[in-house]
């Protein structure tokens, strides 16, 4: 089976990216010989509508979960429009997460786990803009 891994670089020693519209990498793994590919996320930079590009993109590749920190309402409706099953809150590595899914560890998610435009913050795009403070 072929999991998508929203990361940080390109192989599975890699972080997990907590963003999946604005990771710059997916990494498509085979889950039964860990063979993978690494795949530029065309939308990283895109201006909007990034979740839903990288749904198309994964799902194009023939992915049928992915594995990401958190997820958006249209990406969230995207990937579910095409039959992949999204499991969100990972960390650590590339390979420990899908590991950790194979082994049954991880669990899917029904729905999208941040509002729209998630990871489009101040501080470069990493989502985790500092609210009532001064800068």
């Amino acid at each position: 089976m072929k999991i998508c891994v929203s990361a940080t670089a390109n192989s599975l020693d890699t972080q997990v990216d907590p963003r999946f519209g604005r990771c710059p990498y997916f990494i498509i793994v085979n889950s039964e010989n860990m063979q993978f590919e690494a795949v530029p996320n065309v939308a990283f930079g895109a201006m909007g509508g990034a979740g839903i590009q990288a749904a198309q993109t994964i799902a194009g590749k023939g992915a049928k979960v992915l594995i990401t920190g958190n997820v958006g309402p249209n990406a969230f409706q995207a990937l579910a429009a095409a039959g992949v099953k999204v499991v969100v809150g990972a960390s650590g590595t590339v390979r420990q997460v899908v590991e950790k899914y194979k082994r049954g560890e991880l669990r899917e998610t029904n729905s999208a786990t941040v509002g729209g435009h998630f990871g489009m913050g101040r501080d470069g795009g990493r989502g985790q803009e500092r609210r009532g403070r001064e800068t």
